[in-house]
């Protein structure tokens, strides 16, 4: 199937969908808010090293909070912690701008957007934890990482944009003013969206080891162990042994340096802009919005990566990019190649991001995504906060070519060992039924259905093994599913008008199909199907098959005009 269709099916999902296009217009608001806030820091101190102590206390709150924040996220209503994030957010936005407005100093401005990213610290576990509850299956972790990464790099285009008007203006208050709409507005749609808890832990604990489960699970926001699994430890944590904690380990070890890279090159944006290139607040947003724009392509390239079997080359394509344009963004002297290397190095930071999410959820359940979305978040911030807070004082000291060429070449390194931790953790392991499922999807019966129909359709094809003698379908039964051969031979018969011995009007084999004709036309089963071998069959839920076929009327025709040409009659009945 192709990735066009993969993504349109996606989207049929209606909570996903309007998830992802209220996170959109908040991630615009976002990003007028963290531009708006940098510019007023630098113009205020016009100190680097100042810089990058605010924009480290901001990561603060992550630090402290991620991990309880991520036991909440797991504890109660996903829609709701992200619900009450937004509107508290929004709050914090209007104080902003009113502080602007007044014309305070820079300190008690700092202090509310430290509290502004407190609020932060639980949207990211429960969006995490969230977004792949809301998909079919496992397949679509990928896609789904790649549409949210996609919408929120847009975000990264037009935000600083916007925001680059708004400054050209002198206009800080409206920037703060946007977003804290931006925050109401997503949260009148989540308001929409139905209530998600996480699944639950599976019990089989006894009364004495309940009570005595607070004991074990540690300290506030650990990762426990469901009581019936043993548990092995990850950061100091116990998480169940099912889940690949070297694969955790190598996520980390990535997670760790793309973020302090990144975290890096962010705050020295306005530097870059600034000193190297004298392009004042203009040159800022121009390098903001190539950031974006690199961001947006690398995830419109991950909606196709995604989906290849491994994972472990687009990592290190990503790494890559990520440490090549570092590299190069040390030593650029003109503001065109530090355009594009920023937008490079975006690309590859949003490959690996994609990838590393879809990894995680791979790799860890529904029941535990939360807590470990607030550990891995604490691992973030902390590198994001050590590079924020690191780099522009190693730029002060030995320049930008030292300072990003160490870390490009530090992170290409980890890569390596990283991507030897997870192995084949992040892979999709082919299916028993993959292949039959592939050469299903072609047969002529499914002709002039779209791609995208006929592989929903797919995803609930059951496989059904029958022995000898077994009868599929009974004449006159309700009909209530569609079958195809995968294996095998099968008879069809019918009882005789006067009610003696059954004819046999034909045999069927691989690839033939049957029970179509009765769900089309909600009759009962007009023959008998009976294996004469042993052999496979693939099932299809009666109503999953006239959502298939839909109410295109030329179908449904089409498919009841097999009955009467001889050239395709072995395409069955019943």
């Amino acid at each position: 199937m192709g990735v066009v269709e993969t993504y349109r099916g996606l989207f049929r999902n209606g909570p996903l969908t309007r998830l992802l296009a209220g996170e959109f217009v908040s991630w615009i608001g976002d990003w007028l808010y963290l531009v708006a806030l940098v510019v007023l820091v630098y113009r205020e101190t016009g100190d680097p090293v100042v810089l990058g102590i605010v924009g480290a206390a901001r990561l603060i709150p992550y630090i402290a909070l991620s991990i309880p924040a991520g036991a909440v996220a797991d504890r109660f209503d996903r829609r709701l912690v992200l619900l009450a994030s937004d509107l508290a957010r929004a709050a914090c936005m209007l104080v902003l701008a009113a502080l602007v407005a007044s014309g305070a100093s820079i300190w008690p401005i700092a202090a509310v957007a430290i509290l502004a990213a407190c609020f932060s610290t639980f949207f990211y576990p429960a969006i995490g934890a969230l977004v792949p509850s809301l998909v079919r299956d496992e397949r679509e972790f990928g896609p789904a990482n790649s549409a949210y990464a996609t919408l929120d790099n847009l975000s990264w285009i037009l935000g600083p944009a916007i925001a680059g008007l708004l400054l050209a203006q002198g206009d800080l208050v409206l920037a703060f003013v946007l977003n804290a709409a931006s925050f109401s507005l997503v949260a009148v749609i989540l308001w929409t969206l139905p209530a998600h808890r996480p699944a639950a832990r599976p019990v089989t604990a006894t009364a004495e080891e309940h009570a005595g489960e607070a004991a074990r699970d540690g300290p506030a926001g650990a990762v426990p162990a469901a009581p019936s699994e043993p548990s092995r430890a990850f950061l100091g944590r116990p998480i169940p042994a099912s889940i690949n904690a070297n694969a955790l380990t190598g996520v980390v070890v990535l997670d760790a340096f793309t973020w302090f890279a990144f975290g890096g090159i962010g705050i020295l944006v306005v530097v870059l802009a600034t000193d190297v290139f004298h392009g004042g607040d203009a040159a800022t947003g121009y390098l903001n919005a190539a950031i974006g724009v690199g961001g947006t392509v690398g995830a419109l390239a991950s909606a196709a990566l995604v989906l290849r079997p491994r994972l472990g080359p687009v990592l290190l394509v990503g790494a890559g990019a990520l440490g090549g344009a570092t590299i190069v963004l040390g030593f650029a002297s003109a503001l065109g190649v530090a355009l594009v290397a920023a937008a490079v190095a975006s690309l590859g930071n949003l490959l690996l991001d994609v990838t590393r999410t879809t990894i995680v959820q791979r790799v860890v359940p529904d029941a535990y995504r939360g807590r470990l979305g607030g550990v891995m978040a604490t691992v973030q911030s902390v590198a994001e906060a050590s590079g924020t807070l690191l780099l522009p004082i190693v730029v002060t000291v030995a320049g930008f070519g030292v300072a990003l060429g160490v870390t490009g070449v530090a992170l290409i390194a980890a890569s390596v060992v990283a991507i030897g931790l997870i192995g084949t953790a992040g892979d999709v392991a082919a299916g028993p039924y993959d292949a039959d499922l592939r050469r299903i999807a072609r047969l002529p019966v499914f002709g002039g259905l779209s791609p995208a129909r006929v592989e929903e359709a797919l995803r609930r094809f059951e496989p059904v093994p029958v022995v000898a003698g077994t009868v599929v379908v009974r004449e006159g039964d309700p009909a209530d599913r569609f079958f195809v051969i995968n294996a095998g031979t099968f008879e069809v018969s019918q009882a005789a008008a006067t009610g003696g011995t059954g004819t046999v009007i034909r045999s069927l084999g691989m690839n033939d199909v049957f029970g179509e004709r009765g769900l089309l036309a909600r009759a009962p089963r007009s023959a008998t199907v009976t294996a004469r071998s042993d052999g496979l069959l693939f099932a299809l839920d009666g109503e999953a098959f006239l959502r298939l076929v839909g109410a295109r009327t030329a179908v449904r025709e089409r498919m009841l005009a097999l009955y009467e040409s001889p050239a395709v009659e072995v395409a069955g009945r019943g």
